[in-house]
């Protein structure tokens, strides 16, 4: 039985973050297990027709969290990324604008702006109406029925592939908050106001893929991380897994379902495990380079299966071609030369998650087990976020 005082489930950016900030204070009694033959999760990249493909879709480095950079900096240098102003864009109908949609009205002809601009005058939100709980109708309150039916509408029939219903409104504040006032004046000035999205500035590695740099986190952890390992039990209430690694504490980055046996786990916790739910994306490769300075484009086109495009040749050095994002329910069989599926994507924001999750880890907290990152805590985080959550975990238990 090998005994640590930490033992940390999976190798993605917020268990890699939390490890070597444990490090950093000192703390070298952890253990990371991960299924995969590499760390990174879905921040991995596999090399693809010569260059660099990240597995996982479009992830990038957002310059603004400094702690994070500096942690991540000490694997791979500054002077290993570039530096891009983030450029992505919607299609819509006829039409490529920027993105967020509302701030880029102004680069559609000028009939179009002023229906969409009508439109958003009676919304909800600017009519004082009260604020619906169920997010289809939260779409229509806040960007009014064009946005909606032209764009978030269709585009999340797509990305979640449920009944839009069913999902909360809990989420949104990651939306950019563009007001009726901005989006006129945008029109107006024929330039963007309001908030600015997350990834305005973003870091890509020079001469590698974004998995570059958690392969080189977990490498750096030497024999502290045995890789090649499925965990399929768990004992809470002697903190064992697999009947062969125990803990002082579990750290769970990896999704609460993938379970099969666990022991000690009350029959209500279990219900509300399988209750929540997740979406699979399928990421597909194509040799062609589009003629476009764009990073990526939302499809919100419901006749087109994929909802993203990323323009590999646009962010990494020496590259061609780019890659699609569909969610695994659209996706259609296709002869091309690769195609790799992510069963675990994106947690779903349904509305009774919030209660379910908390209740998951308030009781999984009492066993000395702590949900940590985007599957520990089944919330959607971008990379920074899972680093940031990983750091401040350490931090908590060593301020």
């Amino acid at each position: 039985m090998k005994k640590v005082k930490y033992l940390i489930l999976g190798a993605g950016p917020s268990a890699l973050s939390f490890a070597h900030r444990l490090l950093e204070h000192g703390e070298d009694s952890f253990l990371l297990l991960e299924k995969e033959k590499e760390g990174g999760g879905l921040c991995r990249s596999i090399e693809i027709d010569g260059s660099p493909l990240d597995i996982g879709g479009g992830h990038f480095l957002d310059i603004r969290k400094k702690e994070v950079l500096r942690l991540l900096f000490k694997f791979m240098p500054e002077e290993e990324w570039n530096l891009f102003d983030r450029i992505s864009t919607i299609k819509v109908k006829n039409n490529e604008i920027d993105y967020p949609f509302e701030s880029s009205i102004w680069q559609l002809p000028i009939e179009e702006q002023e229906e969409y601009l009508y439109s958003i005058a009676r919304a909800g939100c600017n009519l004082g109406l009260p604020m619906p709980e169920k997010f289809k109708e939260w779409i229509y309150w806040k960007l009014g029925d064009k946005i909606a039916e032209d764009y978030m509408i269709p585009y999340n029939n797509k990305v979640q592939s449920i009944d839009l219903d069913r999902l909360g409104t809990y989420w949104l504040y990651k939306l950019p908050n563009v007001s009726f006032k901005e989006t006129l004046s945008s029109c107006l000035n024929k330039k963007q106001c309001g908030t600015i999205p997350a990834h305005a500035q973003f870091l890509y590695p020079k001469k590698y893929g974004y998995g570059e740099v958690w392969r080189r986190m977990s490498e750096n952890l030497d024999n502290r991380i045995i890789t090649n390992t499925t965990i399929n039990k768990i004992d809470f209430d002697e903190l064992i897994v697999n009947d062969s690694f125990k803990g002082e504490i579990i750290i769970n980055t990896i999704p609460w379902t993938e379970f099969k046996t666990r022991i000690g786990m009350p029959d209500q916790v279990i219900k509300l495990i399988n209750d929540l739910e997740y979406s699979s994306i399928d990421v597909t490769y194509y040799d062609e380079n589009e003629q476009t300075n764009a990073h990526w484009t939302y499809i919100p086109d419901e006749r087109i299966s994929h909802h993203r495009i990323l323009y590999r040749h646009n962010f990494c050095s020496n590259s061609r071609g780019y890659w699609t994002e569909t969610n695994s329910k659209r996706s259609v069989l296709l002869d091309l030369k690769w195609k790799y599926t992510n069963k675990y994507a994106y947690p779903l924001n349904t509305i009774a998650k919030p209660e379910s999750i908390s209740k998951i880890l308030e009781w999984s907290k009492s066993k000395n087990v702590v949900g940590l990152g985007r599957w520990g805590e089944w919330e959607h985080m971008n990379s920074d976020v899972a680093v940031e959550k990983g750091i401040q975990l350490a931090d908590k238990i060593y301020l």
